[in-house]
């Protein structure tokens, strides 16, 4: 086995070394661009040596303008074909067909074309296709709470290795993080939900249903968690990268501990304890985004009961009163984009799905 290569530098030595001479020998006369986006862990970054048995491996996306892509996609893919190398930094740059889910997998040939896995795109028929829009025209409110969240960090991952039609970083800026009220609109949705189970770990433990509490405080944890994302700007992965991309976030040194001494707890009022930690840290992080007046970064009782809370009476309707935006004033509910009502990666990845979801804003 070669020594293993993170699979976003193994594709732009191989779009550099082995296909860019192709290109500039054969069709010197087409502009294009080069990127690897999209799907694969390697365009996170979170790959590695268990990665490479199945889609992984060189290669990437290779963008014509529409003309060009009618007129010469086909000669290109051929040509690339007829004069790649089989084998690439020790890697197969050959792939079997899609399995029944889409999967390829290297496979080992010495002769013959090499069957590679360099797509060729426009660039508005790949956005159309991986996120379910037309990246060169307006993207409303509606737009942007219907995308899957995990689908705009993979365009705006990975790397762009050439951009010779002079448009696709400016298109992957248009897509690097919400517009500032469709922002606005999923924090006030995220509290809400944090909100809505305040007491329940406590009371449910109070009754002497420590498993209860165990799991409204884990759905507390990853809505915290999630809430990060939000306070740092940042777009979420699915589920498997989540807490790898967790990790990463500035306030991951403090806050993962205490998420993890919550999880770990074995009684409700230990569990309660870790839980108030967490929301002293998290209410300094609302504060320090200074977009509603300061709230009181600590927890009280609810209602009277022996249970700890964190509840600031007035967050919702000052964050409600930033929103200038028109659209996003309009939406009558909390429910916050797709990625905070629907929890199913599959179902997320679902462009016909969501596309319907995006009448619950209008």
């Amino acid at each position: 086995m070669p020594d293993f290569i993170p699979g976003l530098k193994l594709s732009e030595l191989f779009y550099s070394e082995a296909a860019k001479p192709i290109l500039d020998n054969f069709f010197p006369q087409i502009p294009y661009s080069a990127a690897l986006l999209g799907w694969g862990s390697e365009v996170l970054g979170y790959d590695d040596v268990r990665s490479s048995d199945h889609h992984w491996g060189p290669r990437f996306l290779l963008f014509l303008s529409p003309q060009d892509h009618q007129q010469h996609k086909t000669a290109i893919y051929e040509t690339l074909s007829q004069n790649l190398p089989h084998r690439f930094r020790g890697y197969s740059t050959s792939f079997g067909e899609p399995d029944e889910v889409g999967v390829r997998h290297q496979i080992e040939t010495d002769s013959g074309p090499v069957n590679h896995m360099i797509h060729i795109e426009t660039i508005e028929g790949f956005f159309g296709w991986y996120l379910g829009c037309n990246p060169y025209e307006p993207v409303t409110a509606a737009d942007w709470l219907s995308f899957s969240e995990h689908k705009l960090l993979a365009v705006t991952s990975g790397k762009v290795f050439h951009d010779g039609l002079g448009e696709l970083e400016e298109i992957r800026r248009k897509f690097a993080y919400y517009p500032r009220d469709v922002w606005l609109y999923q924090l006030v949705a995220q509290w809400i939900k944090i909100f809505e189970d305040r007491e329940f770990v406590s009371r449910s433990g109070d009754v002497g249903d420590e498993l209860g509490s165990m799991v409204i405080a884990s759905r507390q944890v990853k809505r915290l968690m999630q809430l990060c994302f939000l306070m740092e700007r940042k777009y979420a992965p699915y589920t498997k990268w989540f807490g790898t991309a967790f990790s990463k976030l500035e306030c991951a040194a403090e806050l993962g501990p205490i998420f993890r001494d919550v999880l770990l707890s074995l009684t409700w009022k230990e569990r309660e304890s870790n839980l108030a930690r967490a929301y002293r840290v998290i209410a300094r992080m609302h504060n320090g985004l200074k977009i509603t007046p300061p709230i009181v970064e600590d927890v009280s009782n609810y209602g009277g009961r022996p249970y700890l809370v964190f509840e600031p009476p007035d967050l919702l309707r000052d964050i409600l009163s930033c929103f200038t935006d028109e659209e996003v004033k309009a939406i009558k509910h909390g429910l916050g984009s797709v990625n905070q009502f629907v929890d199913s990666t599959d179902q997320l990845s679902n462009n016909g799905l969501v596309k319907v979801l995006k009448a619950v804003y209008k």
